[in-house]
């Protein structure tokens, strides 16, 4: 059974307040314990033979097929692989991710955790964010905008090589960003997807497109030329052109105009507009799932669904973030 089709229970499954996470995760091996439920919710399953059965239990953080004699262990294969950070402390830094409104730097981070550095706690962050996109997730429907907006970042990690200035300056981007939301009727707003690409154009915005959104989707744009095939391709399209127009672009599509400025101020707010371009996409993975989000009542629950992706994931360790960055990523 898919693990989000589950109903988690308050309480039950995920602690409802602090207090009640400080009693449930006082240990490590009660944080241990907790993982283990949430990557085998029917039970060990061997990760080399795939024999589901009750593991050799050498100690709690080491378990053994009883099959295939294969060792492995609760954080194998996930974001927490290989951590030298407490299990305590990583636990505390998805609840105290989930429960900020607006998110949390890596300066605040550290700070409210105690850790002993910025890097490590840049890096947790990351691996949580790597956390928040499940690869299956359902592409948009129904009625959904689409637009493109620029994102300005200021790259603090400049180095000056030489003379009096040496150390490190800033450098302003402009980054392109492309928006789809999801629109109901009569007013309101559903999920959202974001991406960055290269520039505003029909090769960058259509495979946007086609990835995020359900053919046969009513899909409304501006009266751009880079929108002109989508029909061809299966979509509903309206467009709407704003040149001469008496209504302004953004009432008559009032859902991307409205996510750009939230994104914009997300960004100047909690994060000083001090991004990396080469790493925006994992900051734009975070605010899509709060904003998709948004609407939970629940703040451990965003804490459980994180932790329950989280022990799905891929490793991601500080050398990858740093260096496996992709082409698109580069900033012209």
């Amino acid at each position: 059974m898919d693990i989000h089709m589950l109903i988690p229970k308050a309480g039950e499954d995920y602690p409802v307040n602090w207090n009640q996470f400080l009693d449930w995760f006082a240990t490590e091996e009660a944080c241990l314990g907790y993982l283990e439920r949430l990557r085998w919710p029917q039970g060990f399953v061997c990760p080399r033979c795939g024999v589901a059965a009750e593991p050799y239990r050498s100690s709690r953080a080491r378990l053994m097929c009883r099959s295939c004699s294969t060792q492995s262990t609760v954080t194998a294969g996930t974001i927490f692989e290989k951590t030298r950070t407490p299990l305590r402390v990583w636990l505390a830094a998805a609840w105290y991710v989930t429960n900020q409104k607006h998110g949390v730097s890596a300066l605040g981070l550290q700070r409210v955790l105690g850790l002993g550095s910025y890097q490590t706690a840049w890096t947790m962050l990351h691996r949580l964010r790597r956390a928040m996109v499940r690869p299956e997730r359902e592409r948009l429907g129904g009625i959904v905008e689409v637009d493109e907006m620029y994102l300005s970042i200021t790259d603090r990690e400049q180095p000056v090589a030489r003379g009096r200035g040496k150390g490190r300056t800033s450098q302003t981007h402009q980054i392109p960003v492309a928006i789809a939301v999801e629109l109901h009727e009569p007013k309101g707003f559903g999920r959202l997807r974001l991406e960055r690409i290269l520039r505003g154009s029909t090769e960058q915005v259509i495979p946007f497109v086609l990835a995020n959104i359900e053919l046969g989707s009513q899909v409304r744009t501006d009266g751009s030329a880079v929108y002109r095939d989508l029909e061809d391709l299966g979509y509903l399209h309206q467009r709407t052109v704003h040149t001469g127009s008496d209504v302004p672009a953004h009432v008559s599509m009032v859902g991307v105009h409205r996510v750009a400025a939230l994104v914009k101020r997300w960004v100047l707010g909690t994060h000083q507009g001090a991004v990396q371009p080469a790493h925006l996409d994992a900051y734009l993975d975070e605010f899509v799932f709060r904003f998709n989000r948004r609407a939970s009542r629940s703040r451990g629950l965003l804490f459980y669904r994180l932790l329950e992706q989280a022990v799905v994931t891929d490793p991601l360790t500080y050398r990858d973030v740093v260096d496996n960055i992709p082409k698109s990523a580069e900033v012209a």
